[in-house]
Order: C-alpha cells, then structure tokens, then sequence
C-alpha cells in the first residue's frame, strides 16, 4: 500500500487540545474531509487519510497537514474491500502506535429519479455510505476502545429529510445515523460515537469559476442566509472530538437551520 508521508516541523507553540493523539480520516484528501483532517491537525493531533484514485490530492494534503507540525500520512484504501479497511487501520496502528479518534466522512452522493435507480446503483451508494462506516469502526473498535477513543460519522440532512430525487443518497445516510447511535449503544463507556449532519455545503466553484446556481436558492431560503462550508463541518467535528466524552449517540445537523 503506496503511504505519501511527510514528518512534523519543529513548533514551540503550546500544548493543543488533541496534542499526542491520532486521528484517521476516510476520504481526507479533498473537500470536506480535507477540511476536518486539517482541523484536527491545528488542533494538534496525528492525522491518517485515506483516499482511493486522489493521490495527488492526497500528498498535497499531506504537506499542508505536516506544515501544521503534526505527522500525517495518507494510505491508498478501497473502502468496499474489508481486507483494505483492515489493513489501512493496521497501518495507522503501525504508524502512530494507537488511534484516538476515527472520522468517516468518505462518502458518495448521487441524483437520481426513484423509478430509474438500479440495483447496482442502490448497491453501490450503501457499500459507500453504510457499509464502509461500519467496517471502518469495526476494524478500529480495538484500538478506540483501549484508548477511550471517539468516532464521528458524517451523516447528512438528506438523511433526516425525503429528497425526492435522492432516495438511495437519503436512505444510506438515514441508516448510517441509526448505525452511528447503536454503535453508540453498543460500545459505550469506552467509545463515544456521534455524527455530523451537513446541510448544503459550499465546496468550490464550476469550471467556469462560478457559484452553482442552486447555491444562491439554497441560501435564500435558509435561516442563516448563507450555505455552509467545509470549515463549518471540520468544526463540529472538532467538537466531538474535543467535548466531553459523556457525549454520546447525537446527531449535529451544520445547515443552518436549513433543516427547520
């Protein structure tokens, strides 16, 4: 398994509150799991990502993460291969010698009409968005719970709410909401679990250099009069990641208040 790593710069800042820990992050290499992965490493932690066909975003990432004085490493994983899932959190584990805090943000999103979603694809966005998270925290499960570690899953309002063109989407992300509060159950007192719910999230411009138009019509009609960012996500994660550990089993939609 190809691993771009890059060691931590000297720093003489001060202790963060995630100093000495170690983080994996599914799908770290791009958008909002760039975003949460650089988060944690500003708060001082050892950040892993995985990523599937980005590697040169990966070791981009990876630099940027370094430069915040952290170790960081990204290790190529196929997250509907349970046999790469284990052996990228044994790489973690032979990397950083423990793992504190696992975030499974990778995730597929796709739109479709109900009547037209074949069974591939209805097959092919769970293994991505349910299955995957499982496997993930099953693999990791022995590692958080001899640490007290914490594991965030990135669910999404669609998960909450119908969205008539996006029944598969919608589906997987409702059930990994149900899975992140059993395993919340299933695993307490050693391993707090939650999730982050995103709502419209502004992650880039078109080719064009232009704001999605459904962009503008979404902030129009939410409370906050604004879409959401990446760093608006990483930062309810952080909070997860750094809150009491007597939080367990919530879900934190971050839509500004698109959702109400």
């Amino acid at each position: 398994m190809p691993k771009p790593h890059a060691s931590k710069s000297e720093s003489c800042d001060a202790p963060a509150p995630l100093a000495g820990s170690a983080a994996l992050v599914t799908g770290g290499a791009r958008r909002i799991g760039r975003a949460i992965a650089l988060r944690l490493a500003a708060s001082g932690a050892n950040v892993a990502i995985t990523y599937r066909d980005s590697q040169p975003e990966a070791e981009e990432t990876v630099r940027d993460l370094a430069a915040l004085s952290v170790d960081a490493f990204a290790v190529r994983t196929d997250l509907t291969d349970a046999e790469s899932i284990r052996q990228s959190v044994a790489a973690v584990i032979e990397e950083f010698g423990q793992l504190d805090i696992l975030v499974n943000n990778a995730g597929l999103f796709e739109q479709a009409a109900l009547q037209e979603i074949t069974p591939e694809q209805w097959d092919r966005m769970f293994s991505t968005n349910t299955r995957a998270p499982f496997l993930v925290a099953q693999a990791a499960y022995p590692h958080l719970r001899a640490v007290g570690g914490r594991i965030i899953n990135i669910g999404s309002l669609g998960g909450t709410h119908p969205w008539a063109t996006h029944a598969h989407y919608c589906a997987s992300k409702a059930a990994l909401h149900m899975l992140s509060q059993t395993m919340a159950k299933a695993w307490a007192p050693e391993v707090s679990v939650n999730c982050v719910a995103p709502g419209m999230i502004v992650q880039g411009m078109d080719a064009q250099g232009e704001i999605d138009p459904a962009y503008v019509r979404f902030a129009a009609k939410t409370p906050m009069r604004r879409n959401g960012t990446p760093e608006d996500v990483a930062a309810a994660v952080l909070f997860f990641a750094t809150g009491p550990h007597f939080i367990t089993g919530q879900l934190l939609a971050v839509d500004g208040g698109l959702g109400l």
